[in-house]
């Protein structure tokens, strides 16, 4: 009996002093606390949509709309299907969710003039090889509003929120999780 007090001592105390641990819950979870619903801001902005980037993170893919001034209104949703500006015509996209990414800002300016004028709109970036996103594509610019899709391997939970900078410029950022 006085074996098994000293053993069940010496447990108790390696426990205590934290040389016997519990492993990880997991070496992927990045400690998200992001949701799937729609997120939006409503206010115009004065300023001009002048391009669409993304990039990789350990935790998210990125999607990143640079403005020429600050970013004031967005609406980011999942969707059946992302619809381009004005005609309601279905943009189509890869991936097995879409979502519809709406800045509330022009891609021209005031005499009409293209700011931001994809290359190849079905493709806005290449995302070959990231782990969440599948196709960025633009869906127009109409009445103040600009619109694209992105398709993403299922619906993950994403964020949207905005970054000064660079000089007077700003960006909307959309993370959207590689897991739940």
């Amino acid at each position: 009996m006085k074996k098994f007090q000293v053993w069940l001592a010496a447990i108790l105390m390696a426990a205590g002093l934290g040389l016997v641990a519990p492993a990880p819950a997991s070496a992927s979870y990045c400690g998200l606390v992001w949701g799937s619903l729609s997120k939006s801001e409503a206010a115009m902005s004065t300023a001009k949509v002048i391009n669409v980037r993304t990039g990789q993170h350990y935790c998210f893919d990125r999607l990143v709309v640079d403005l020429n001034g600050p970013v004031e209104g967005y609406t980011v949703r999942y969707v059946p299907t992302v619809v381009q500006d004005g005609s309601g015509l279905p943009i189509p996209l890869r991936g097995r969710a879409f979502l519809q990414i709406t800045v509330n800002a022009p891609a021209y300016d005031d005499s009409g003039n293209s700011t931001y004028k994809p290359a190849d709109p079905n493709e806005l970036t290449n995302v070959g090889g990231y782990q969440t996103f599948r196709q960025v594509a633009w869906a127009g610019s109409f009445e103040g509003y600009s619109s694209m899709g992105l398709g993403v391997r299922g619906r993950l939970p994403f964020r949207v929120f905005s970054l000064d900078g660079p000089g007077t410029g700003s960006r909307l950022v959309i993370d959207v999780a590689h897991y739940w």
